[in-house]
Parts: C-alpha cells; structure tokens; sequence
C-alpha cells in the first residue's frame, strides 16, 4: 500500500469511527463479526501474536477481507487512541471504498 493509499484508507477508517459504522479493538472486532455485522477489518502490521491468533482464523472461516500493513499507532490516530490491532468496518459502502482505495488507488479528491 503506497503512501496516499494509506493516508486515504486512514481518513475513511476516522469518518467510519466517528459516524460509528466501525468497532475498534480486538475484542469488539471478534464480537462483531461473530454477530455477522462485520464486512472489513483493518489489521496492524505489527499486531502481537497472540491478537493475529485471535482474529485471523475468525476472519477466514468468516469470509471476510482483512486488510493488513498499517501500523498499530496509524490506526489508533484513526480511531483516536493512541493505537490499536484491529479495526472493523460494519458499513457496506464504507467497506467498499476502503477496499476500492486499496484495489485501485481509486477514489474521489482529497
């Protein structure tokens, strides 16, 4: 993921946080997609182990995209923490512009 990749995706992941179309956390991520409302998730690059042994096998059998290569302080400075392993996206149109800046580098100005 380039720079302006990244910068984009971090900017969609804060609007998602505030408007709370998204769960920050390991715990709420599982929650939520053990609930069936979660369509994306975010995960640290430099997530501990023990979070990845968490969250990840959940995430496939699941079916769902997780996004990784961010750092764990990036996406706390999303969600407003100081940083944070995992983020989930609960918004379907918010999922797909994420994934859309990160298939294509494609969305609207910034």
């Amino acid at each position: 993921m380039t720079r302006d990749q990244a910068r984009r995706v971090l900017g969609l992941v804060g609007l998602g946080v505030r408007a709370r179309n998204a769960t920050v956390g390991v715990e709420q991520v599982r929650a939520a997609a053990k609930k069936g409302t979660l369509v994306l998730v975010l995960v640290a690059s430099d997530a501990a182990e023990n979070s990845l042994d968490k969250l990840l096998p959940l995430m496939r059998a699941r079916h769902i995209p997780t996004i990784e290569g961010l750092a764990a302080a990036e996406l706390g400075t999303a969600a407003g923490r100081v940083q944070t392993a995992a983020i989930g996206i609960v918004d379907r149109s918010l999922a797909k512009g994420i994934l859309g800046v990160v298939e294509t580098g494609a969305v609207g100005p910034t």
